[in-house]
């Protein structure tokens, strides 16, 4: 490499700013676009976290109040029939519809039992669409953003080439920073895409057990309600 050729890229900025600054409107387009969604994913993940672990927390004090051995009547007394927590409304749908169930003699309406299982199987199917809310987003970003990045690459790496053939000069200071401009465009799609896919698969691991720890409870209240039926 010539003496004239080290001049010129030694006065070449290659921060990120000065690469964004001098990469053609679609690149900055895909560059922008990948930033917003690895700033987006990132802010889902936090937020899921926060609410998987009230969620936890919010079961394990409810367990423990469920099976405390207070009477099933005062304890949905006390919560309500709109409560907060997770667990908290599933054994609201069920109390609710066992209350629902009984007529004015104190007898049972028939077919109560199946009421009752439908009541807290729709009250877990809404707790887990919250719980899994936003994780299609990070699953998107995961199987799509290292392609965006790709065509960002593909189409500054043409723009490079077009400008060598403008300038005929295939010198490497002036082949160097359109090719750099380009394969930010990449890592800008990996830096997105590896964050979003290892935390949907965790966070949506998470959100399974979460919700089969729901579905063991509403098993567990139905079985109680069933002997209370029989009986």
């Amino acid at each position: 490499m010539d003496t004239q050729t080290i001049a010129m890229a030694h006065e070449i900025d290659f921060s990120m700013l000065a690469l964004f600054m001098r990469a053609t409107l679609t690149v900055k387009l895909v560059m922008i676009l990948l930033t917003v969604a690895s700033f987006w994913s990132w802010a889902i993940i936090i937020q899921k976290h926060i609410s998987f672990r009230r969620a936890r927390g919010e079961s394990t004090v409810f367990d423990r109040a469920f099976w405390s051995g207070e009477p099933l009547d005062e304890l949905f007394d006390q919560i309500g029939p709109e409560p907060d927590g997770a667990s908290q409304k599933i054994f609201s749908a069920g109390m609710l519809e066992w209350r629902r169930s009984h007529r004015q003699d104190g007898k049972l309406i028939a077919g109560a039992q199946a009421r009752i299982d439908r009541s807290m199987d729709v009250a877990i199917a809404k707790e887990a669409e919250v719980l899994n809310g936003g994780l299609s987003f990070l699953a998107t970003v995961g199987s799509t953003a290292p392609f965006v990045g790709l065509f960002g690459t593909v189409w500054g790496i043409k723009h490079s080439f077009e400008q060598i053939a403008i300038s005929q000069n295939t010198n490497l200071a002036v082949v160097a920073p359109g090719i750099a401009e380009a394969l930010v465009a990449t890592a800008l799609g990996l830096v997105a895409a590896i964050p979003a896919v290892i935390f949907y698969n965790k966070l949506n691991a998470d959100s399974d057990r979460i919700v089969a720890g729901y579905e063991a409870f509403a098993d567990e209240f139905a079985t109680i309600l069933s002997r209370q039926l029989d009986a």
